[in-house]
């Protein structure tokens, strides 16, 4: 492996090492034990799950409570407003006005985080036996505080995401995400051992939970790494032209086109009303968030619908049958028995759409498999099918590009020095 690889790895793991400093630094002004102890009733409903993604920094009540999500949110409504209108898709492909797309992104983040502070930071009146909660200030004054504090810490993970992925390696979002699961599984583990002790699980259900969750990686590993190859003939001059060099001849399309996007984007809107209305009096706001929870029918259903949604979007954006077809035909290939240009993309979109509709249906399986554990098993979040999903595709996506990063530098050392 080379220098340049290590540093890129030795970058990655020093932001993620600032993230998880940072989800112990708290606000000022309220009773952590107090918070602790709500969290702990909590722990299965829709705080439960915004607790996981955040690497348990809700309960600590951190400047960065309200994690990445603001971000995926404000992501999710501009992909949608560029898929809708023209100009905001055609500003999205060019390269300067790509950097205008991504500030707007980051004007929308600041606007949905300081909603959610606000939310958040008037939510904490009703916990406790006091007039403020578990607020031990004014509460105007812990508002402005709350509010500045969380807006710091979320704009501070969107700069560590962007940095991960400019100077590390894989994706700086998906592994912040995956750092805040991963850095509470030892806790989960050990609750779930405790649970053990006291006799609330047995040790046949502990064992089905190990298998569920050995099935689980199995299946996620198996749908990742499975691909449908198209294959490709090229003209003989074209072959002859490139005969030194390695032409590909099958074109790979992966059964899930949408990788682990569908699931944290469906969360993140989930979550996003759920942590609006827990601020809420009203009866009826306080029935919808409710049925929000995660231990009611509708959250699953809905994350389930928003899942196979999200697949089927983010697919398309993804992947771009005709510009495959264009690049295809001007290189002189053709899959056989299609017609190169529109014959050829009509195929590929087929395919694509086949392929999507599998793999979408296998993506919201998995993303309500948690519900299943915990109503059933009384399990933690933890070792649910979204957990599981995340941080197996992550760490799935992380490897590949590690090796795409040494194969790379294979090729530039053998251009260099020949063979």
């Amino acid at each position: 492996m080379s220098k340049a690889i290590i540093n890129k790895i030795l970058v990655t793991l020093a932001f993620l090492f600032a993230y998880r400093i940072l989800a112990y630094v708290t606000i000022p002004g309220v009773d952590i034990a107090v918070i602790k102890d709500f969290f702990r009733v909590n722990s299965s409903n829709a705080l439960g799950l915004f607790n996981m993604f955040s690497g348990n920094a809700v309960e600590r009540l951190s400047i960065i409570t309200l994690g990445i999500m603001p971000y995926i949110t404000a992501s999710i409504i501009m992909e949608l407003l560029a898929a809708t209108f023209a100009p905001l898709g055609k500003m999205k492909k060019e390269r300067d006005g790509m950097q205008k797309y991504m500030q707007i992104i980051r004007y929308v983040t600041i606007f949905i985080t300081i909603v959610q502070a606000i939310s958040v930071s008037f939510g904490l009146r009703s916990i406790g036996n006091g007039i403020n909660g578990a607020i031990l200030i004014d509460m105007k004054e812990f508002l402005l505080i709350s509010v500045f504090s969380m807006l710091a810490g979320t704009m501070l993970l969107v700069w560590i995401g962007e940095q991960i992925t400019q100077r590390g390696i894989g994706n700086g979002i998906s592994l912040i995400i995956f750092g805040g699961i991963v850095s509470g599984i030892p806790s989960a583990i050990g609750s779930t051992f405790k649970l053990v002790n006291t006799g609330e699980i047995n040790i046949l259900s502990l064992i089905f939970i190990a298998f569920i969750i050995v099935a689980t990686i199995w299946c996620i590993v198996y749908i990742e790494l499975a691909e449908r190859r198209i294959p490709i003939s090229y003209a003989r001059k074209v072959i002859m032209q490139n005969q030194n060099k390695r032409i590909m001849n099958y074109i790979p399309i992966k059964l899930n086109l949408s990788g682990v996007i569908p699931p944290i984007f469906a969360s993140a809107l989930l979550v996003f009303p759920s942590t609006i209305l827990q601020a809420s009096n009203n009866k009826y706001l306080v029935f919808i968030a409710d049925m929000l929870n995660p231990s009611q029918f509708l959250h699953h259903i809905l994350m389930f619908l928003l899942v196979i949604f999200f697949a089927y979007f983010y697919s398309s954006i993804v992947f771009n049958a005709k510009d495959i077809a264009d690049n295809l035909k001007r290189q002189g290939g053709y899959i056989p028995g299609m017609r190169p240009g529109e014959g050829t993309a009509s195929f590929l979109n087929f395919v694509a759409n086949n392929l999507t509709l599998w793999g979408s249906l296998y993506l919201a399986v998995i993303s309500t498999l948690p519900w299943i554990l915990v109503k059933l098993l009384g399990v933690p979040f933890y070792f649910g099918g979204t957990a599981v999903l995340i941080v197996v595709q992550v760490a799935i996506d992380t490897m590949r590009k590690i090796e795409a990063q040494i194969y790379m530098n294979k090729y530039k050392t053998l251009s260099a020095v020949g063979f």
